[in-house]
């Protein structure tokens, strides 16, 4: 084949009985309707931002982000492991004053800017009417609006994915040396994102192999890409250790069988439209019609949607995966692109046959899948729609305004509670950088071991309303540890904050604090308390078997 012969075609001759489902839709409609998408989604985000109640997973890229920048890059490249172009825009807004809803707003920036992306990619792949109708069951998936609000970094992972596809192409077509620097320069962002940017990697590889095009030029900028990137394939293996991730057999695997790839797959479909089945089913349908179309009229855009695909199933049954590690549907998010626009191939295929009617017909149904999705959104996670209770809202400033003005800069806080961010935001450098990681004991352990000596006060918070809990409550009874007269608690609606009176000074005795504390947690139906408690006790183990080595060395 040809070096030339890997354009993607941008047409082809209708198959008989279809060809108004080949008709391209005008120009000015189709950006006119792009942009009205993108819009009606960059309104919802906004009103919105500040609506979502606070979650850890969005304050401990903050937390991080308070280091300096070399201390930042030991702990998400060394320690952690994870996502460092995350944890480096994290470290650019907290050195510039901002705090979790400039987080957030980044994420919504970036879930907006995936849509026409999408549209792009969508109108490359299968022409303007399957983009269009796959933009707008981007827009209303949940996804999609669900990691736009969500400070974390699916949304950015989502953009600079599909942007890396777009590039690939666009290497594939053009060729020469500046189009594949581009390619590498996103897909190395993509990779530095989230670590399953190898899986997008992977399948950009296949589909050239497949296809064999550029082979010469692309053999080397794929070599480079992959030196490139060791520090990030090194923060992988970290997190991969950590979460007890890995290939071949062994114990602990979530996905261990054909079986529970494609039930997770179907999760993920799910949460691109609409999981009720009776939704879910004809969508699927459209979508192998989709696809079975595009290998007709555009065999290589089905092949690149096919490699998409395959790629992460391939990895899935080869994985082993612990307990806290199996995926959920967000990271397939870099498939969503394909996947509504394999159903909006569909759609307009489907409808093509019957004539002039069709893209009415096409439009009415993409229309009537709208308030679909955005149904199951809602019923997946109401306070994506509704806003945070104001009492909790209130609750929250008047512990945040109390840590803000007692906190001592040694004290070492438990967890990466948004009420510790919060403090944060209110009074600086008076709160702790010390925080201790739940559900990961030997990083708690090392932590504390690497802490400045001695340890100040623990503090631990408690919130009845968290969705984790057995039974979410408004307010939450103030117990303490015994003995009592060691530790203060303060009451703020939902909100129990435990603190010792006197510094905790050893690893151990903060450890000892901090079980009793968990074990107040649990007699209150904290949902979390059970795993922070087994936490601490394999800390406490950890730590008793250095003792130990340490003596018979």
């Amino acid at each position: 084949m040809s070096e030339t012969a890997t354009t993607i075609e941008r047409s082809s001759p209708a198959l008989p009985g279809t060809r108004t489902a080949t008709r391209e839709l005008d120009r000015r409609l189709f950006l006119a309707a792009v942009a009205a998408c993108t819009t009606a989604v960059a309104v919802f985000l906004i009103v919105q931002l500040s609506g979502w109640p606070p979650h850890e997973d969005e304050t401990l890229p903050l937390f991080v982000g308070r280091q300096p920048l070399g201390d930042l890059f030991d702990i998400v490249l060394g320690k952690r492991g994870g996502a460092p172009v995350h944890f480096l825009l994290a470290w650019v807004v907290a050195h510039l004053g901002g705090g979790l809803y400039a987080m957030r707003f980044l994420s919504a920036l970036f879930a907006v800017a995936s849509l026409p992306a999408i549209a792009v990619l969508g109108t490359r792949l299968a022409g303007r009417r399957a983009a269009l109708a796959a933009t707008a069951l981007a827009a209303a998936s949940w996804l999609l609006l669900f990691h736009g609000i969500y400070a974390r970094m699916y949304s950015l992972f989502l953009l600079l994915a599909t942007l890396s596809y777009l590039a690939l192409l666009r290497a594939l077509d053009r060729g020469g040396a500046r189009a594949w620097a581009l390619w590498a320069v996103t897909i190395l962002l993509c990779i530095g994102t989230h670590p399953y940017g190898a899986l997008v990697l992977g399948s950009q590889g296949l589909y050239v192999l497949v296809t064999r095009g550029r082979l010469r030029q692309a053999v080397p900028a794929f070599a480079a890409v992959l030196v490139l990137a060791i520090p990030f394939w090194r923060s992988s293996i970290v997190l991969a250790d950590r979460f007890g991730v890995g290939v071949g057999g062994g114990g602990g695997g979530k996905l261990r069988t054909p079986g529970e790839v494609l039930h997770y797959l179907w999760r993920v479909a799910g949460d691109s439209s609409a999981a009720y089945t009776g939704v879910l089913v004809p969508v699927l349908l459209l979508a192998a019609l989709g696809l079975l179309y595009l290998s007709r009229e555009r065999p290589k855009s089905a092949l690149l949607a096919t490699c998409v695909v395959i790629t992460p199933m391939l990895f899935f049954l080869a994985g082993r995966f612990g307990g806290n590690s199996a995926p959920e549907s967000r990271h397939l998010i870099f498939v969503l692109p394909f996947f509504v626009l394999a159903t909006g191939v569909g759609i307009v295929a489907a409808t093509g046959v019957i004539g002039p009617r069709g893209p009415w017909l096409a439009a009415i149904l993409v229309a009537a899948l709208l308030p679909v999705e955005v149904a199951w959104g809602w019923h997946k996670t109401p306070a994506l729609f509704k806003r945070e209770s104001p009492v909790r809202v209130t609750a929250r400033d008047r512990a945040a305004d109390w840590l803000a003005a007692t906190s001592r800069p040694d004290d070492v806080l438990f967890a990466y509670e948004p009420l510790f961010l919060a403090a944060w935001e209110r009074s600086g450098s008076a709160v702790s950088r010390t925080v201790v990681p739940r559900a990961d004991p030997k990083l708690a352990l090392q932590t504390l071991r690497e802490a400045k000596k001695p340890l100040g006060r623990g503090v631990w918070i408690f919130d009845a309303g968290d969705n984790n809990n057995y039974v979410k409550r408004t307010r939450i009874e103030l117990r303490l540890p015994f003995p009592r007269s060691e530790f203060e608690g303060r009451v703020y609606g939902p909100y129990l904050v435990i603190r010792t009176h006197l510094p905790t000074v050893t690893v151990g005795r903060y450890l000892d604090d901090a079980r009793k504390v968990e074990l107040i947690g649990k007699s209150l139906g904290m949902g979390d308390a059970d795993i922070n408690y087994a936490t601490i006790r394999r800390a406490q183990a950890r730590l008793v078997a250095l003792s130990l080595s340490r003596v018979s060395s």
